[in-house]
């Protein structure tokens, strides 16, 4: 088994009939339970590199490749982003007429996961994030900050391989935003899951393991191992 779970070669996106090169031959390797962020002034590329990584967008060329495997052929498998992958937005993107619990399972409503088992997963999850007192609380009723914790418990429900982040802190004020990073760095640490995350924020950088910096859709520095 590859010491990376993730690969990409000489990955290019276009938009506008070709006329915006949005990432531009970006060749990189991601390690197994590699916590990686990436940083760059705005409109230079790291979030549509990271929705390429996830299969989210297509390449214009070039490859992504999870575990060995053609992320275009693994894509196809039923089911494979739901067991794999987890995703955590600046926005959230929670159900407002469902409650705490009901948002945490909804990637696996459609799943054979016994229903007694994914409630323990959930609950479990739920204290994890510090939210075990809201578990039938509208998310209507929550703070932007119970919001993105919410999302995050939402993005482990399935006990991913990987969590993409896309400024998960965009949303938040500097407090809240440093509590929702610790978290991260709790996630990371305690389950080993590899994290790829685009923040403005550099407070993350203590803890992550490599710091990847981007400019005009290119790596213009892909980092150093910060700790083993």
């Amino acid at each position: 088994m590859s010491e990376h779970i993730i690969e990409a070669k000489n990955l290019t996106k276009y938009y506008a009939d070709g006329k915006v090169n949005a990432i531009n031959g970006v060749d990189l390797s991601v390690k197994r339970s590699e916590f990686l962020v990436i940083h760059g002034p705005s409109g230079c590329g790291k979030s549509t590199l990271l929705y390429l990584l996830s299969g989210l967008t297509l390449p214009t060329s070039g490859q992504v490749s999870f575990e060995g495997k053609p992320l275009k052929q693994a894509l196809a498998q039923p089911g494979f982003r739901a067991k794999n992958v987890g995703f955590v937005f600046q926005l959230f993107y929670l159900w407002p007429a469902l409650n705490v619990l009901d948002n945490i399972l909804l990637p696996l409503f459609d799943t054979k996961i016994d229903r007694r088992v994914l409630g323990e997963r959930a609950i479990s999850l739920l204290k994890l994030v510090g939210l075990s007192d809201k578990t039938n609380a509208s998310v209507r009723t929550l703070s932007v900050g119970q919001r993105q914790r919410v999302a995050i418990a939402r993005a482990l429900i399935a006990e991913p391989k990987v969590i993409f982040a896309d400024e998960p802190t965009g949303s938040l004020d500097s407090h809240t935003a440093d509590g929702v990073l610790e978290l991260f760095r709790r996630i990371h640490a305690e389950q080993a899951v590899t994290v790829l995350m685009v923040t403005h924020q550099h407070t993350v950088d203590k803890f992550c393991d490599r710091v990847l910096e981007m400019k005009d859709g290119k790596i213009i520095d892909a980092g150093s191992i910060i700790k083993n």
